[in-house]
């Protein structure tokens, strides 16, 4: 199956965070000739009133401000793109909780992909109700999260012609495969894969060095699954087999390769439900410098 990228959704609070999110999906949109959507969310509990005593006025005062607000964020990030996409941009402002509008506006306008800041080191475990960790765990389509290390550059001129694939060897994290030739499809650049061979699960005990052979001839017939698969769209590719736990194989990688993007499953053998972010996938996003695109796991893959 081959991933389509024609609609792309950046969601905004006008924030520096949603700023440098919007600057990846609009480079996105531009470089896979998709339409933009913008949306902003006015969360309701924002306008709860304050004091017992408030009067309705005084409300709709606030009501008023944040909804202006909203529309200062997604004119903002519109003006922005406009320059870029031809003026094939919808923006919304919604009022709600915010992940769940911005499931709902997936659903109601076909969107492929939906790319988002977050805040990086401290937003996943230390910021527990953060919209970009809610999003992760129920969306229906990929999530590209940015993190506020990510490098901050003008739109238009921003590249990721290296993306990052880790694989496990199981199907679910096959799924990413689609996406991640996609991504590498629009700048022309490289694939790369890593399967990580972690025997810490068996510590010092005798036989370790027979575990280690089998999961590396286990990787290297993953890996050759990618090969194929690159082959196959005319991607350059390179395959690693990587030692020790999954997320600090993964960043290690990143860093002595120079990687643009990391492209994985939300989870893999794990076999969590779906509304729960894989331990590895979590610790990506937490603490990856770079984007990375997470694809679900659909339902019915789980249910077989």
């Amino acid at each position: 199956m081959k991933a389509a990228i024609d609609s792309i959704l950046v969601p905004t609070d006008g924030s520096d965070v949603s700023t440098l999110g919007a600057r990846v999906g609009i480079d996105l949109a531009a470089r896979a000739d998709a339409d933009l959507h913008v949306l902003s969310v006015v969360e309701s509990a924002t306008v709860e009133p304050v004091l017992d005593g408030d009067q309705p006025e005084e409300r709709t005062e606030r009501e008023r401000a944040l909804e202006a607000r909203a529309s200062d964020a997604v004119d903002a990030v519109a003006g922005r793109a406009m320059t870029h996409l031809q003026g094939r941009v919808t923006t919304a402002v919604e009022w709600g909780e915010p992940f769940r509008e911005i499931d709902d506006y997936v659903g109601s306008n076909d969107v492929d992909v939906v790319v988002m800041g977050t805040h990086g080191r401290t937003g996943l475990d230390r910021v527990l109700g953060s919209v970009a960790n809610k999003t992760l765990r129920t969306a229906s389509v990929p999530v590209v999260t940015v993190p506020p290390s990510a490098d901050d550059v003008p739109v238009g001129e921003a590249t990721y012609e290296d993306v990052l694939l880790p694989t496990d060897g199981s199907d679910e994290a096959a799924l990413a495969l689609d996406w991640a030739l996609a991504l590498v499809g629009l700048y022309d650049g490289t694939l790369h894969t890593v399967y990580s061979v972690d025997t810490s699960w068996f510590g010092g005990h005798d036989g370790v060095p027979e575990v280690h052979d089998a999961l590396e001839a286990r990787g290297e017939q993953a890996l050759d699954a990618i090969r194929e698969r690159a082959r196959e769209a005319d991607v350059s590719v390179r395959a690693s087999i990587g030692t020790g736990p999954a997320a600090r194989a993964i960043g290690s990688y990143c860093e002595r390769n120079d990687v643009d993007m990391i492209a994985m499953a939300t989870h893999g053998r794990s076999g969590v439900e779906r509304y729960l972010i894989g331990s590895v996938t979590e610790t990506v996003v937490r603490t990856s410098d770079v984007p990375v695109c997470c694809v679900p796991i659909p339902e019915d893959t789980l249910q077989s």
